[in-house]
């Protein structure tokens, strides 16, 4: 696995130029609120994914007035460097090149670092519609397994191809036998996505509950996935289906399946989205957050880049040294504050600190 060395943008946001090292355990980003931290954050984010971790418009990412926007990430693996780059010009295709290679996806290179983070926004990962949560788990399956990838998008295309055979049989075009195929195909993937996703929840749920508690978040901390099907099989998978042909019908899509499972984050179980508060939901996401590095880590040997953005603001001290030392354990970590006095000593002095003022990225270096 690799890890970043260098970060270079242009025209990305407030920045017209930047160039940083990044630190090879915690990188400090500090500066005064509407700086660009959040944007350095987000051009790690974008140049180990190819997407944006603030935007689905990725326009916004452009800089006003620039015809575009670039993004590159040195890298460093026992293989030797390695560089990946993002372009993008508003009404073109993305450009994304692997070692100076078009490829048509950053998740798909091998030495792509894994990364997480967390944004102040991202409450709505425990806040918002159970779409979030599910891309989210499907996200960690991938992490954890990349072989299982392929396994969302097949069952993504199986059900688009039953709800369009179902569009057919409504307006008579064919019937009700012709689904019979694809309610087969259709189950073979579905009990392959369930089965993924809870040996993914299996694998965080026990460490989500730890570092929850060694946050200081009151009460037992609980994933639980709450699945539309118990089905085992493709054959009773269909079955279920069948059963629901009716309603599917009547409402013109497919109406049962992993497509409407929901991951639940209970705490003393009740759903932290309804009854905690906004700082009990940032502990829950943290330790969840937290958790996942700790089993990619386990199972590909190599900690995630994890970027914390203005984390420690409705933190107390033992609860910002609680963290520091989770987040610290292995592998890089970015870290933005408007107050880095009160990072604590120890992670103050072991850390790369980049100061970040009018769209300028300075770094600082410690006598």
């Amino acid at each position: 696995m690799s890890i970043v060395r260098r970060l270079r943008l242009r025209d990305l946001r407030c920045y017209e130029t930047a160039d940083a090292a990044i630190g090879e355990r915690l990188t400090i980003v500090h500066g005064a609120n509407g700086a660009g931290k959040t944007t350095l954050l987000e051009a790690l984010y974008l140049g180990c994914t190819g997407s944006s971790c603030r935007t689905r418009n990725e326009r916004e990412v452009v800089r006003f007035g620039a015809p575009a926007a670039r993004v590159e990430l040195d890298l460093e693996r026992h293989d030797g460097p390695h560089r990946l780059a993002v372009g993008y010009e508003p009404g073109q295709p993305k450009r994304l090149t692997a070692d100076g290679a078009p490829v048509e996806r950053l998740l798909d290179v091998p030495f792509r670092p894994l990364v997480s983070v967390f944004l102040p926004d991202r409450l709505e990962l425990v806040k918002g519609p159970p779409a979030l949560r599910r891309s989210h788990v499907d996200q960690l399956v991938a992490g954890l397994w990349p072989a299982r990838r392929a396994r969302r998008r097949a069952y993504s295309q199986a059900l688009a191809q039953r709800n369009a055979l179902l569009a057919r049989v409504r307006s008579h075009a064919t019937g009700r036998d012709a689904l019979a195929t694809w309610d087969l195909e259709l189950g073979r993937h579905a009990v392959a996505l369930r089965a993924d996703r809870i040996d993914a929840i299996a694998r965080i749920a026990k460490g989500t509950e730890l570092v929850g508690g060694e946050l200081g978040l009151a009460g037992r901390l609980e994933l639980r996935l709450r699945s539309r099907s118990d089905a085992t099989d493709a054959e009773s998978f269909a079955c279920e289906l069948a059963a629901r042909l009716d309603t599917d019908l009547e409402r013109g899509f497919t109406t049962h399946g992993p497509h409407r499972d929901e991951l639940d984050l209970l705490r003393d179980g009740r759903a932290l989205r309804t009854y905690g508060s906004q700082g009990e939901q940032r502990l829950g996401l943290l330790a969840l957050l937290l958790a996942e590095r700790e089993a990619l880590e386990a199972e590909r040997d190599h900690a995630p880049l994890l970027l914390l953005d203005d984390v420690l603001s409705e933190l107390d001290g033992a609860r910002r040294e609680l963290l520091l030392e989770h987040a610290g354990r292995a592998g890089q970590v970015v870290l933005t504050t408007t107050e880095p006095e009160r990072l604590p000593d120890a992670a103050l002095a072991a850390s790369s600190v980049l100061q970040v003022a009018g769209g300028t990225v300075r770094e600082l270096v410690r006598a």
